[in-house]
């Protein structure tokens, strides 16, 4: 197994770790609604709301945005990138098509937003480029690759940050999505793969929650 292999294994383990363990609380937990009908949809909440760190990062239009300020709507945060050959094209179209599919009262508390894990090469521009082919209405985030890192970590997303000097890198990430609420804090997880028929049911008696 090499090094890389090695580590993207350590990651996966400790992902599914801290899902395993919060899987545990929720379901022991009260007040919470019918945690086993969420999980069944994949979504995974958190005992108790996680603040985002503080730190800004650039949007496709160019202008900073506080990540721990994404406040008054519900939030799905993506970790992705748009030279992604798989996962990132695959996700970003089912969330297009679970936008079409949900009520417009539900959608209007709702924003997707994908944080790039390729810096290197996602500028704002082609963030902007790339998301308006899926849905113009998608927000993107770049900045620093060390910043980028921080709010992975601390939303418990890791990824492995790539050699760029090698042509036509992949980056290796999670399909999970982030689960923030209307007060900008971290309320959970969607595991992947997503269930859009699932999650169609589930959301709207989720999102009306304050």
């Amino acid at each position: 197994m090499t090094r890389t292999q090695t580590t993207v294994f350590v990651l996966v383990t400790l992902v599914a770790l801290v899902l395993g363990l919060t899987v545990n609380k929720v379901l022991n937990s009260k007040g919470q609604g019918d945690p086993t009908v969420l999980l069944d949809a994949g979504i995974v909440l958190l005992p108790q709301s996680r603040s985002l760190p503080e730190l800004s990062l650039t949007n496709q239009d160019g202008q900073t945005v506080a990540v721990d300020q994404l406040k008054d709507q519900w939030s799905l945060l993506f970790f992705g990138y748009t030279f992604c050959p798989d996962i990132c094209p695959a996700t970003l179209a089912q969330l297009r098509q679970l936008q079409g599919q949900l009520p417009p009262a539900t959608l209007s508390k709702l924003r997707i937003i994908m944080v790039t894990v390729d810096p290197h090469r996602d500028t704002p521009e082609q963030l902007k480029k790339y998301l308006d082919y899926f849905d113009a209405g998608f927000i993107g985030l770049t900045g620093e690759q060390a910043t980028i890192q921080k709010l992975a970590n601390g939303v418990s997303i890791p990824f492995i940050p790539a050699d760029t000097s090698k042509e036509n890198y992949t980056v290796d990430h999670s399909g999970n999505l982030v689960l923030l609420g209307p007060d900008g804090k971290q309320r959970g997880f969607i595991r992947a793969p997503i269930n859009n028929a699932k999650l169609v049911a589930q959301l709207p008696s989720l999102l009306d929650r304050p």
